[in-house]
């Protein structure tokens, strides 16, 4: 069963390369509307639904292979579509399948990665401990998903620290827009895609040729910091967290076009 896939082709310049947008864990091709009607003006533009998510809800990947799956998954959308050039925009969860689709998978022949746009994604934990917590972390979240209420799970997960720049009335509109999710679906992607599971990506990344550029919000200090000292080009948003695109999309936008004026 294929990745549901929306595709979007401007009037003029349909050639240039195709922006492909990845969302994050809990979320839909949706979450990138405002920004994917801006960049069509001049872009073709491929949005994706993850494995688990939206109207890819019922496609799981294996829990041992997740980053693999997924990334194969995405280039049979690449392959279906018209284009064979593309640019990656990815958000948190997406941001990190893009960046392992950059630094680890092998892509086939036909399809040309040009550039990436990760927006507050992980390059990786490098101490063992570190991914030991985590995936202890992750699989309790997976098994509260998979075996609880969504709702009461959401009110929990909006709590944590990296969404600690949300008022309590953006927290409860988080909590009713994701409630459609699926929480086994949710469970497995967790399980599959924890971070412990991903390989630290930023030496790959390094050694990469392809224009990146990494974006985060500056009430995001843990991912402004992870900006900081990661030797890459990067750019902060102004009055945003985490979720920048969401929550400043015509600055978010203003960047993006900034990044990808040098394919015109």
């Amino acid at each position: 069963m294929p990745l549901y896939s929306k595709l979007s082709v401007p009037k003029e310049n349909p050639t240039r390369p195709c922006v492909v947008f990845l969302h994050g864990l809990l979320g839909t091709i949706a979450d990138w509307d405002k920004i994917s009607q801006e960049v069509t003006n001049t872009y073709p533009a491929l949005l994706i639904d993850l494995p688990g998510h939206g109207k890819s809800s019922a496609i799981h990947v294996l829990e041992d292979d997740g980053f693999e799956e997924t990334c194969r998954l995405i280039v049979e959308q690449l392959e279906n579509s018209p284009y064979r050039e593309f640019i990656f925009v990815g958000y948190s969860l997406g941001g990190r399948i893009a960046m392992y689709l950059n630094a680890c998978f092998k892509l086939p022949e036909n399809i040309v990665l040009r550039g990436v746009c990760i927006e507050g994604g992980n390059f990786g934990l490098l101490n063992a401990e570190e991914k030991h917590a985590r995936l202890k972390n992750d699989i309790a979240w997976a098994e509260r998903f998979e075996q609880q209420p969504i709702v009461d799970v959401l009110d929990d997960w909006y709590q944590q620290q990296v969404f600690s720049s949300l008022n309590p009335e953006q927290r409860q509109d988080l909590v009713v827009k994701r409630s459609d999710n699926l929480g086994k679906s949710i469970g497995m992607m967790l399980r599959s895609t924890s971070l412990a599971k991903q390989p630290h990506l930023l030496e790959a990344l390094h050694r990469s040729t392809i224009p990146m550029l990494y974006i985060c919000g500056e009430a995001d200090k843990k991912f402004q910091h992870l900006a900081e000292q990661s030797q890459l080009t990067y750019q902060i948003i102004a009055q945003a967290g985490h979720n920048a695109h969401v929550e400043q999309p015509e600055r978010f936008t203003h960047v993006l076009n900034t990044f990808l004026q040098q394919w015109k």
